[in-house]
């Protein structure tokens, strides 16, 4: 197994905005960087309010009633393929429906319970990942943009790539690596290589209860580190609610300093609410350990 060797400390300044202005904010951030750091949800009625303002919500076959999806551990159920994410352990980085026709763009996932140990939660940017690939193997790009190198899901999966390509220059990806995964032997030998990429840009990010991530499914990759205890998050799928291009522009990427997002909104009620919304911030790569309830990096197979 590799150990990442980065993780990211995080700093900002805060600004009040109303919600209109809020709202273009984050579709600003979500278009320029495909992630947006929101707190202050600390119900799932804040979540699903928040939810709705960003997107049109797809119920998931997981989901419940209000269309979100509980995250929690649900035993031995979850050893089934394609259903660790409702475990407790290791969940390795992916990008969310790779299976199906057509991903879902935007996915939103807030922490209303700690676990007791670990759960971190890794995100990668794909723009990341395709930009070391073209400066390093290039050859591993081309191969991964091939129609059909890879197939997602079991007998109702379907044929795809790692990276699609979009008029105008841009890209998308989708990635999964669990049992219901399996590549062409034509990539084979560059699978290490994608993975590699994939933990040299991971960021590790401890969630509190009201806290989570908005990110650009077509772009961002998520993953969650083994835990104990009653962790319990929420999660949302959906279109979004503002113009989205497909995919991302692929080159600029930085691979040591990348710029992000944050988000604060509070639980006031809606006539009073005004929510803070963070400045764009600087995500500094530091050493292992250095961000305050991180133990180590994400670790891939």
């Amino acid at each position: 197994m590799v150990t990442c060797a980065r993780t990211t400390r995080i700093q900002s300044r805060t600004a009040q905005l109303q919600i209109g202005d809020a709202d273009a904010r984050i579709a600003e951030q979500v278009r320029e960087r495909g992630l947006v750091m929101v707190e202050g949800l600390g119900s799932r009625a804040s979540v699903l309010a928040f939810a709705r303002r960003v997107m049109t919500l797809v119920p998931h076959r997981h989901s419940d009633p209000d269309a979100l999806t509980t995250i929690q551990d649900i035993g031995r159920e979850a050893r089934r393929p394609g259903l660790a994410g409702l475990g407790t352990g290791e969940l390795h980085a992916h990008t969310e429906g790779s299976s199906v026709p057509e991903p879902l763009r935007l996915m939103l996932l807030v922490c209303l319970r700690r676990p007791v140990r670990g759960g971190e939660v890794f995100l990668t940017d794909g723009r990341a990942v395709h930009d070391h690939l073209t400066a390093t193997v290039p050859e591993a790009v081309d191969l991964l943009s091939r129609p059909g190198i890879a197939f997602y899901g079991d007998g109702g999966g379907r044929p795809s790539q790692v990276f699609t390509r979009h008029p105008g220059g841009r890209t998308s990806i989708r990635y999964r690596q669990d049992d219901l995964a399996q590549f062409s032997p034509v990539v084979g030998r560059f699978l290490p290589d994608l993975r590699a990429a994939i933990t040299a840009h991971q960021r590790t990010i401890t969630l509190s209860p009201g806290q989570g991530y908005l990110i650009d499914n077509h772009r961002y990759l998520h993953a969650r580190a083994a835990f104990s205890g009653p962790r319990l998050c929420v999660r949302a799928l959906g279109s979004p609610r503002f113009l989205l291009e497909p995919g991302f522009r692929a080159g600029g990427a930085a691979s040591v300093t990348v710029a992000a997002a944050a988000l604060a909104l509070t639980e006031s009620p809606p006539t009073q609410r005004s929510p803070a919304v963070l400045d764009a911030i600087e995500t500094q790569v530091s050493p292992v350990g250095s961000l305050s309830g991180s133990d180590d990096g994400r670790r891939t197979p």
